[in-house]
């Protein structure tokens, strides 16, 4: 199975006539993605790769009929706006990927998805893929790439750096082990679906055998995944590499993100907390495919 998205799920994009909306709406097409529409304030009834554009998302729901998720291409400032809007409409999931969203907009898009019983990967995020069913969002860049570096199979890959999001997934495809979702949660320091809620879907998941994590200093998502672990709402088996083992306190690694205050985040408390979760922890990205296949050898 997958988490968040399959073949059948309805997607539309907002953005969809700018340029990366454009680009990427080729992308998830060319995957397979049911991309069934696109808005645009101003550009309703034009097509983008074959996807009828409307000026707003209650029309497009009108026309195009009930969506399930969209993914949002406009500019940071814009973000806000177009998310309370899918939200208002009735859409239970977005995908945010533009980044440099400002901190108070992303704390009201959290609070009124709570009140809508909805949920958001991002801001800042590449997206999702499960792999030949559908991918949101640009990872992954072209559908043929997308293709070849992505395999389905029963390890779920979460991963709060957008580029080993894929790396990991490519390194585990290479090693004949397959994936059911992957998803980048996103790089900034407030995020919709974090690790932790990420785990949870995968541990829900009946096709999801071991979760695989890339994690990194700031914020306290890995420490917080050990919580779960412990409390025994996670059973299944996670590997984990953390990244940003050299950085020191007031050290920011790679994205807003990823910031150590004090020993709050750093890299010690966070491999010091999986650990005594029972997490495998390991030292390099070469070493996760690695891992993964004796646990899933010792399983069978």
């Amino acid at each position: 199975m997958s988490i968040l998205v399959d073949e059948k799920s309805r997607v539309l994009v907002q953005g969809i006539t700018g340029r990366e909306g454009m680009a990427r709406t080729k992308l998830m097409k060319d995957y397979g993605t049911n991309v069934v529409a696109g808005v645009t304030p101003g550009k309703g009834g034009q097509e983008v790769y074959g996807v009828p554009v409307y000026n707003t998302i209650a029309e497009a729901w009108d026309k195009a009929g009930p969506i399930d998720i969209s993914v949002i291409f406009v500019p940071a400032t814009g973000v806000k706006k177009a998310a309370l809007e899918a939200l208002e409409a009735g859409i239970k999931l977005l995908v945010i990927v533009p980044d440099r969203v400002p901190i108070y907009d992303v704390l009201e898009i959290v609070a009124f998805a709570r009140e809508k019983g909805a949920n958001f990967v991002g801001p800042n995020t590449l997206g999702l893929i499960s792999p030949r069913k559908a991918v949101l969002g640009m990872i992954g860049g072209r559908a043929e790439r997308a293709r070849e570096w992505f395999k389905p199979g029963p390890v779920g890959v979460a991963s709060r750096s957008g580029g080993m999001t894929s790396a990991i997934s490519y390194y585990l495809t290479e090693a004949g082990i397959g994936q059911s979702t992957i998803i980048h949660v996103g790089g900034d320091a407030i995020v919709g679906l974090s690790l932790p809620e990420v785990v949870e879907l995968f541990e829900a998941d009946p096709e999801t055998r071991v979760i695989v994590l890339f994690g990194e200093i700031g914020t306290t998502q890995e420490e917080r995944v050990a919580d779960l672990i412990e409390r025994g709402r996670c059973r299944k088996p996670v590997v984990a590499f953390v990244g940003g083992r050299a950085a020191k306190a007031g050290t920011r690694f790679s994205h807003a993100g990823a910031i150590i205050e004090g020993s709050r985040g750093s890299y010690e408390s966070k491999v010091q907390r999986l650990r005594e979760a029972g997490v495998h922890v390991v030292e390099t990205v070469a070493e996760i495919p690695i891992k993964v296949k004796k646990i899933l050898e010792s399983s069978l």
